[in-house]
């Protein structure tokens, strides 16, 4: 099985990074075939720029810019984000990943003005974040993260499997609380 394990945050020594460390080290350990993508060690640059606007439908011209990207998404049969969650969103690095990436004849294809799944190789689905605030904070906001992960992501893919992994409450959370999570990561990730 090939992963692809898109890591989003900038600090190496967070705890969003000894989760990503998890990840890989279980999936590695599968002996699962492990892309890492650290967008902000690659340098990713998040910003579309008015160019890749212009020919956001033209493909395959729509692909250039970051075909490296492309490629690789298209190789996994698995994805996993590992990313904090920021003001009730993505940070601004890994929705830039997916404003750029996941476009048309990438993520889907537009056939008479609907959209069709276009990654069903991706049979495995997983975000694993850590949230500020409360479960009961996130709702109340509607949750874009887990939304976007569990609706769009799972669009594109179509996944058999998907998981979402959040720690709640972060800004509280203790050690206690950090290995716990810890614990269910590996557990989930084991049997992913």
């Amino acid at each position: 099985m090939r992963a692809m394990v898109i890591f989003a945050h900038p600090l190496d020594d967070s705890f969003s990074a000894e989760l990503n460390r998890t990840v890989v080290t279980i999936l590695r350990e599968r002996r699962w075939d492990v892309d890492e993508c650290n967008l902000y060690a690659e340098g990713f640059s998040p910003v579309l720029t008015a160019h890749e606007r212009r020919i956001y439908h033209h493909e395959p011209d729509n692909i250039e810019p970051v075909r490296a990207y492309v490629d690789r998404l298209r190789s996994a049969e698995a994805l996993v984000l590992v990313f904090p969650v920021w003001i009730f969103g993505f940070p601004a690095i890994l929705k830039g990943f997916f404003d750029r990436v996941c476009m048309p004849g990438v993520a889907f294809r537009l056939e008479g003005g609907k959209l069709f799944p276009n990654l069903t190789q991706i049979r495995k689905l997983a975000a694993i974040t850590t949230y500020g605030g409360s479960r009961w904070r996130a709702i109340g906001a509607g949750d874009p993260p887990r939304r976007l992960v569990t609706r769009s992501v799972r669009f594109y893919c179509q996944p058999d499997k998907l998981r979402y992994l959040a720690l709640y409450d972060m800004n509280r959370a203790g050690e206690a609380q950090h290995q716990k999570f810890l614990r269910r990561v590996r557990r989930e990730m084991t049997a992913f």
